[in-house]
């Protein structure tokens, strides 16, 4: 008996630090994949976020004033501004449409919502706007973009797909026309409008086009040297949040999905009824044991410690459990 339980002994402690060590690097790689890797994407996305953000799909179109009192150092300023609002976006057909319509005395669509679905061409197409010159028609403008470029047929998508319409206005002078009338259409149309005023803007005005709550559509800048300083403030208003990026309860992969997410597991791991956190696939292999399927090293461990199972250690043997009682 004394033999017996010290066999038994040395067996439970060979087992145990063998145990020990196993569960000790498991928990280390447990520690390591879902928490030191998802740190380090979501820092990696995060900061990302800070220079392109992940923008909600929306129908947009720039109205740009290139009247006579905008000089043409200040409408390069205009076209930068616009090709750094594209870097921001998501362009696609199933993401950002961006339309530009450029006005003066008269109004010039210079591309449409279904021109260009890649950030490389709409740029090159933003550098290619020359100046209208003479007078200053916003009313004219906001009515040919409502009329011509949120239409189905210039590429906006249609109301069952539940996109926002988008518009912003950048002016540096006063309308030589009525506004609030054509605005207030625009607006019960489902566009939402923002006003950006320029140096000599007529902030009444602004607000007559704008959307409310004004103090969220409504901006003004001194000059056209710091319009680029819009970019940042577009892109909270116009950007979504990202509810991977802003925070979930996944235990391996967060995947975004509109305004939620779901998750999913790495390569060898099931997703629980939670739907949220994962365990490790174990692969069950068929047996025709009695009471108990072991391991192969649980296996090779019990035989060295009772030597007591069947020769073809199918049938589990009840005097493992009488020589023990």
């Amino acid at each position: 008996l004394t033999v017996f339980l010290v066999v038994v002994w040395f067996f439970v402690w060979f087992f145990m630090t063998i145990f020990v060590k196993n569960v000790t690097m498991l928990l280390i790689q447990h520690i390591f994949k879902n928490y030191l890797i998802n740190y380090l994407i979501n820092f990696f996305l995060f900061s990302a976020t800070e220079s392109h953000c992940r923008s909600r799909p929306l129908d947009l179109v720039f109205i740009i004033d290139s009247s006579r009192s905008v000089r043409p150092g200040e409408f390069e300023k205009v076209k930068i501004f616009l090709s750094d609002m594209v870097d921001t976006l998501d362009i696609g057909p199933d993401a950002t449409h961006v339309a530009v319509v450029n006005y003066a005395s008269t109004v010039k669509i210079e591309f449409f919502l279904k021109d260009h679905f890649r950030k490389e061409n709409m740029k090159q197409a933003i550098s290619l706007i020359e100046p209208l010159a003479a007078g200053t028609m916003t009313g004219l403008a906001i009515k040919k973009a409502m009329e011509e470029t949120f239409t189905e047929q210039s590429g906006a998508r249609p109301k069952s797909k539940s996109i926002s319409k988008v518009a912003i206005i950048v002016t540096d002078g006063r309308p030589q026309d009525q506004v609030g009338e054509v605005s207030a259409a625009a607006r019960a149309s489902g566009i939402e409008i923002y006003a950006v005023g320029v140096d000599r803007a007529d902030i009444g005005s602004l607000r007559l086009m704008a959307s409310n709550p004004l103090d969220d559509h409504v901006f003004y800048v001194e000059t056209y040297g710091v319009i680029e300083k819009l970019t940042s403030k577009f892109r909270e208003t116009l950007c979504g949040v990202d509810p991977c990026v802003s925070g979930h309860d996944c235990d391996h992969i967060c995947i975004s999905s509109g305004s939620s997410y779901y998750c999913k597991c790495r390569k060898g791991y099931n997703l629980n009824e939670d739907k949220k956190t994962c365990s490790f696939k174990r692969k069950t292999l068929p047996h025709r044991c009695d009471l108990f399927c072991l391991t192969s090293f649980s296996l090779w461990l019990l035989r060295q410690m009772t030597n007591v199972l069947s020769v073809h250690w199918q049938i589990c043997s009840a005097v493992v459990f009488e020589d023990m009682s």
